[in-house]
């Protein structure tokens, strides 16, 4: 037991924080995210032999976090109710807001949470696929021809969705005021 501890460790250990990011970037909650990753964890312990053997190990659970991320959201929308206040406090739990400012001032500091935020908001906004298309491709810097594997989605699709998910997003940016 012990060694498939250690060897699940080497093998997963390196991709934590990249997952955490997605399933951030997924959910736009924190809660959410460490749950996600947590039963992705969960879930891949037992097959430790299995991930030993994928060759590409980071766009495998890559493909497994989102396919988890949707399964979840689909069973979650279709019984949740939303507490009041919740959009306010999801948004106070952005771990970006904890990375340090590059800029020296505090009025620059507040301005760029705030954009953080009022992005988190929009993004939170969107679609499961379109959300998930705009953190892959944009925040994360996956290519279309990588996006088409890991999602088994044909590329024109994906520009599609894309290029809808950026529209939406501006829309939503707008309607809450210029970046």
């Amino acid at each position: 037991m012990r060694g498939d501890t250690a060897d699940f460790d080497a093998l997963v250990r390196p991709h934590v924080d990249h997952l955490y990011r997605l399933a951030f970037r997924f959910t736009g909650s924190r809660e959410e995210a460490e749950d996600l990753v947590q039963d992705l964890l969960v879930k891949l312990y037992p097959r430790t032999g299995e991930l030993a053997a994928v060759e590409d190990l980071r766009p495998w659970l890559t493909r497994v976090l989102y396919r988890m991320f949707v399964d979840s959201h689909r069973k979650r929308t279709r019984r949740r109710v939303v507490p009041i206040g919740e959009a306010r406090e999801e948004s106070e739990g952005d771990p970006s807001d904890q990375v340090p400012s590059d800029t020296p001032g505090p009025e620059e500091e507040t301005e760029t949470r705030y954009t953080r935020a009022r992005l988190q908001n929009a993004l939170r906004r969107l679609g499961d696929h379109h959300r998930a298309v705009v953190a892959l491709h944009d925040m994360e810097g996956y290519t279309l021809a990588e996006l088409e594997t890991l999602l088994e989605v044909p590329a024109g699709t994906l520009k599609s969705r894309l290029h809808r998910a950026r529209a939406r997003l501006r829309e939503l940016l707008d309607a809450d005021g210029t970046l």
